[in-house]
């Protein structure tokens, strides 16, 4: 199992354009999101990411680079596993149902808690509460093929846990798993940090996440 120890960052809550410069002032590094757990889907773009924390809320930031990009899903809550799509998924550690934080290239995020075959959305409130930036803008399109290189960050404040009671996370230990995915680019992928040992795709998998040791 992989551990990542999540730096604490002594700031207000920031904006999400914010995130990559924060984290680039408090040395926070880099991981990969590079394990192909199928090898019918050997396509491996270049997707690495770094989490943070500032105690009420987590941040993240990916960077991708990757053959093509697509952002159709219409809203949040909508099909943005279609497109190309960075993902977080969470929980504590003695549960067994999670979050997740699945949020497209311009920032259209799908957030649900439960488990597999009996998860409930956000409502509205909770969407609007995690901050998110992306360098391809906020607007959406159709694939565009051909190398791209792009960044989100989120801010992903303590309530969007909304079926948890979270002050601070600091000293938490939490189990995690970080994918990205495309399932309708013209070369689907299915990458995630840590590895998954089951025949076909499938990211719904708790047995599998990794761990996040907050400072």
């Amino acid at each position: 199992m992989k551990e990542i120890i999540v730096k604490k960052i002594s700031c207000e809550l920031p904006e999400a354009e914010n995130v990559a410069g924060i984290m680039d002032s408090a040395n926070v590094e880099f991981n990969s999101i590079s394990v192909v757990n199928w090898s019918e889907y050997p396509y491996s773009p270049d997707v690495k990411f770094r989490v943070a924390h500032t105690g009420g809320a987590i941040l993240i930031n990916y960077r991708v680079i990757e053959a093509s990009v697509r952002a159709v899903a219409q809203g949040d809550q909508g099909r943005v596993w279609e497109d190309a799509c960075c993902e977080f998924f969470v929980r504590k550690e003695d549960e067994g149902e999670y979050y997740n934080f699945e949020c497209n290239c311009v920032g259209t995020l799908l957030l649900n808690f439960g488990i597999k075959g009996n998860r409930h959305g956000a409502s509205t409130d909770i969407l609007a509460k995690v901050k998110r930036w992306s360098s391809l803008g906020c607007e959406n399109f159709e694939e565009r093929v051909g190398e791209c290189s792009w960044e989100l960050s989120l801010v992903i404040p303590a309530e969007a846990l909304f079926e948890h009671d979270i002050k601070d996370f600091g000293g938490m230990v939490l189990r995690a798993n970080f994918y990205k995915c495309g399932d309708l680019l013209q070369t689907p992928h299915f990458l995630s940090w840590n590895p998954i040992n089951l025949p076909n795709p499938n990211f719904h998998c708790p047995e599998f996440f990794g761990k996040l040791v907050f400072e």
